[in-house]
Parts: C-alpha cells; sequence; structure tokens
C-alpha cells in the first residue's frame, strides 16, 4: 500500500469518526443522553447502529475463516441472524421493550429487568456477570481488526491490539451512547459498502456464481483428514447428521450466536433509543438487508477462499494459513484483492471493530456504574459520580480486553464469540421473554433462572464441553478425564443442555412463588397489549 494515501484515508476516516463522537458529547447533557442516546434516534441510526453493532470483525473475520473451514453451512447462520436477530429481535422484542423500558425509566437491559421485578439483586447480579464476561467478547473483536491491520498494514499484532483499542476509547468515554450510534451509523454505512465490493469480486474473479459453487464442490476430496473424521463432507455440503462437526456447526455457531442475540445487552439497549413503535418498524427492514450482506459475505467468501487459493497456490485456505482460520480473511484480501480495494476493507474492518466495540465498551461501562453502582437511584448531585464510575469501568473493560487479546490462543474469535452468546442467552434469555410477555413471573423465578442458566453453562464448560474443559483443566483434575462423557457429547453447546434448564427454573419456581410486586407489574405493562 502507499503511505501517503494511507495515511490520507485514515485521517479522514478518523477525522469523521471523531466529528461524529463530538456531537455526541455535544448532545449528551444527563444520564438518559449517555445511556440511551435521550430515546430520540432515527431509525436508520438505530437500525445501523444494531447491525454494526451485531456484525463484528469477530463476523467477517473469525466466522468467515470458519466458513472458509467448514463450508457453506454456516450461511444457516446468516437465516438465523434475518429471522431471529432482526425480524423476532425487533417485533417480538423490541416494541414490548421500548414501551417497558419507557415505563420503568430503565436505561440498561439488567435495569430493565430488576425494575420490572423490583429486584436490586437481579440488576446487580447481572451487571457483574456482563462486567466479567464481556471482555471475552470484546476480545474476539479486537484479535480480528488486529489480525486485519496486521495483514493489511504489516503493523505487529500488539501495536494493533493497543493502538485500535485507544483509538474507540477516546469517543465512547466521551459521546455516551449518542456518540456511539452516531459513528456506528457511519461505520455500518461504510461496512455494507465495502462487503457488497468484496461479494461482486469474488463472485466475478471465480467466473460466476455457478462456476464458483461447483469449483468448490470438486473440492470435497481434499478435505484434510482430521475434518472427515469429525464429519466433514465437502464446502457445499452439510456435515453428516449427529457428528461432532454437525454439533459444533449446528449448536455453537448457528444455535449458539443464532438465540444468543435475542439476550446480547448491547443490543436489546437500542430498543430503548426509538421514540415509536413506528421507528422500529422502519428499522425492520434496513437491519434485515445490511445483515445480509455482510454476514452473507463474509461467509461466501470465507467458503470460496478455497478455490481461489487451489487456484494461485495448490493448497486449501487452512493450509495457506498455517493452520490459523483467524488469518484466512486477512490472507485473501491482501493477496486476492487488488491494492485498492486494501484500502476499502481496511476502513471496513476500522468499521466493523470500532462499531461494535464501542458498543461493548459502553455496555461494560453501563454494567458497572449504573447497574452494579447505582441502580439509576443516585440522587441529581451524585449523577456525576455514576457516569464517572461508568467512564472508570470503560477503561477497566478496554484493559481487560487486551491483556485477553494477547493471552488467547489462535483460530478462537468464533469460539469465543459463541461461548459469550450462548451464556448471555442461557442465564437472560427464560427471565426476560417472561418478563416481557408474563404477568404471573415472580422475582423467584427470574433468579432462578438467570442462576441454573450460570450455574449449568459453568458445569458443561469445565466438564463436559471438550474445547473449554481441556482449557480449564478442572474436570482432569479432579477426575483424571478431560470430559464427563465422551463421544459428540463433547461438541454438543452448554446452551443446548442450559437454556432449557433456565426456562424450566423460571417456569415452576414463577408458578410455585407469589408475585411480589403487582404494582409495578401494572406499571410495566401499561400501553402493552
Amino acid at each position: 500500500m502507499n503511505l501517503f494515501y494511507l495515511v490520507v484515508i485514515i485521517v479522514l476516516y478518523l477525522s469523521l469518526v471523531a466529528f461524529m463522537g463530538y456531537r455526541g458529547f455535544r448532545k449528551t447533557k444527563n444520564t438518559t443522553d449517555y445511556m440511551l442516546g435521550g430515546r430520540r434516534i432515527h431509525p436508520f441510526v438505530m437500525a445501523m447502529s444494531y447491525g454494526a453493532t451485531f456484525i463484528s470483525t469477530s463476523a467477517i473475520v473469525g466466522f468467515g475463516g470458519s466458513a472458509a473451514l467448514f463450508g457453506m453451512s454456516l450461511l444457516w447462520l446468516t437465516v438465523c441472524n434475518i429471522g431471529v436477530g432482526v425480524l423476532i429481535a425487533f417485533i417480538v422484542f423490541g416494541k414490548r421493550t421500548r414501551r417497558m423500558g419507557l415505563n420503568l425509566n430503565a436505561h440498561t437491559f439488567p435495569e430493565l429487568l430488576g425494575r420490572r421485578l423490583d429486584s436490586p439483586f437481579i440488576q446487580r447480579f447481572m451487571g457483574l456477570i456482563i462486567f466479567l464476561v464481556m471482555p471475552l467478547y470484546t476480545a474476539a473483536v479486537l484479535i480480528g481488526v488486529s489480525r486485519i491491520l496486521e495483514g493489511l498494514l504489516g503493523v505487529p499484532y500488539l501495536y494493533s491490539v493497543v493502538i485500535f483499542s485507544v483509538l474507540v476509547s477516546a469517543y465512547v468515554i466521551m459521546g455516551g451512547l449518542k456518540g456511539v450510534m452516531y459513528t456506528d451509523a457511519l461505520q455500518g454505512s461504510l461496512m455494507f459498502a465495502g462487503m457488497a465490493v468484496l461479494l461482486i469480486f469474488i463472485y466475478t474473479t471465480l467466473g460466476g456464481v455457478t462456476t464458483a459453487h461447483q469449483s468448490l464442490t470438486e473440492l470435497a476430496h481434499l478435505v484434510p483428514e482430521n475434518l472427515k473424521a469429525m464429519g466433514h463432507q465437502g464446502w457445499t455440503a452439510g456435515p453428516a447428521a449427529g457428528s461432532h462437526l454437525w454439533w459444533i456447526v449446528y449448536s455453537s455457531l448457528v444455535l449458539g450466536v443464532g438465540i444468543g442475540v435475542l439476550a446480547q445487552p448491547q443490543l436489546v439497549v437500542r430498543f430503548m433509543t426509538v421514540r415509536s413503535d413506528q421507528e422500529l418498524n422502519r428499522a425492520v427492514f434496513i437491519g434485515a438487508v445490511f445483515i445480509m450482506m455482510t454476514v452473507g459475505t463474509s461467509f461466501v467468501v470465507g467458503a470460496l477462499s478455497n478455490v481461489y487459493f487451489i487456484n494461485t497456490s495448490g493448497k486449501i485456505a487452512i493450509q495457506m494459513a498455517e493452520g490459523n482460520s483467524d488469518k484466512i480473511i486477512p490472507l485473501f484480501i491482501g493477496s486476492a484483492m487488488p491494492s485498492w480495494f486494501g484500502y476499502i476493507f481496511m476502513l471496513v474492518i476500522l468499521s466493523a471493530g470500532m462499531s461494535t466495540l464501542s458498543s461493548q465498551f459502553h455496555t461494560i461501562g453501563t454494567s458497572i456504574g449504573r447497574d452494579f453502582y447505582s441502580l439509576g437511584r443516585v440522587r441529581k448531585n451524585e449523577k456525576t459520580r455514576e457516569v464517572l464510575i461508568t467512564r472508570g469501568g470503560i477503561i477497566i473493560g478496554i484493559l481487560a480486553t487486551v491483556l485477553l487479546s494477547i493471552v488467547m490462543e489462535a483460530g478462537i474469535i468464533a469460539r469465543a464469540t459463541a461461548i459469550f452468546f450462548g451464556l448471555m442467552a442461557s442465564s437472560f434469555l427464560a427471565p426476560y421473554v417472561a418478563a416481557l410477555y408474563w404477568k404471573r413471573l415472580t422475582r423467584k423465578g427470574a433468579v432462578a433462572g438467570i442462576l441454573a442458566g450460570v450455574v449449568v453453562s459453568a458445569f458443561c464448560f469445565l466438564f463436559l464441553h471438550g474445547s473449554e474443559a481441556a482449557v480449564f483443566g478442572v474436570c482432569k483434575a479432579l477426575t483424571g478425564k478431560t470430559t464427563l462423557l465422551g463421544g459428540v457429547w463433547t461438541s454438543v453447546d452448554p446452551l443446548v443442555i442450559a437454556l432449557p434448564v433456565s426456562v424450566i427454573f423460571t417456569v415452576l419456581v414463577s408458578l410455585l412463588t407469589k408475585v411480589e410486586n403487582s404494582d409495578t407489574v401494572k406499571k410495566s405493562f401499561k400501553g402493552i397489549s
């Protein structure tokens, strides 16, 4: 890349981002502005912010690399992302979340459930879980963008991690959610344009849609032996039903991320930023098209990169990346795309990373400043302290993210993302759905559901799920075996077990206990049919 052009493009881009962050700072006058953008965000901004927050470098780099490894079966995640992550999320969850959040003056996801059930414990416990676990996901995103900067610009990985963290933290700490959402809208637009160009290029380079897919099908005999043993049947065929790979793809990557999006705190809060249900209706189409283009393109390009590398080097993608799937997309962009696209894709990755990380850091901060510390009930003269603690939480989250990005193993992006999404769904989804739709939900039922999800997930990660159990080593130390169960059980995602248990505990305990806050229940459902 030409250094002069590179510097000019980056300076212009960062100037735009700084301007958007400054606008957010100038318009942030109170806690509602800092936490929810004043509840008056435009539907286009909301939809693009939701999509840009949802689709990060973990999707483009991490899951794109997984598609290069596992094939087109990951496109089912795109279907899930649109059907669940947009249509169900906006229509079934979004409208009730917006209205109930307004009724209860809730500013965060934990605060919504805490106030719905008059439970400071629920709000504090949820806030603490988010604060402690979200750095795993933010690290996955940071690794993705740092690998791109390393591959395209030659910036050492460690330097990329530090530099990018500093850039993002500046406007998040100052601008609050308004600064975050304005920059998200800009970054989301760049992501859409860049991924559209990439999709057109890959098919044009490989001779068209039909020829490209046929060429990929004909590579089935080159699937590595270790993947064949796991159930891999080729890049255009799904994994063998019931095999290890089938459970990895469909229970962790498709189901875990596809369902887990419904309980993502940084996404749920977006529903509370618009003025009316009409804004949410208008945001649905924008969000669906955005996710179809960004996610779908990542998976298609990842899988088809095998054809490109075979044609140019005689090796499949994972061989070219020396076994690290997180390096496949950066390697493909650097070797296959013209130099001018390198500038565009660099901005796409900067946008994807900055948009998601900014929202994640903001959520980490509010989880400790508002949900754990103040519960949103501080006196007017203490509001400044709440914002200061929130900003302090952001700084701690950034430091934890940088540390994890340095120590986590290769090829971790997709797995770390799936772990976080699955844990959020297992812990929070059942109480969240019940809080929105079931007046009979009790405080004890919600607490039981959250605790059951956390405990069962932790048990599965430590004793059942092979990837994590091997890393933690607890099961090995106590039993002499890596996992308690063998066979395909080592590949079944903890969500498959933990979420049903959380649902059962939420419902049964609620039926066996009394509703303690009938007045708040009436207030919560005011205006909700």
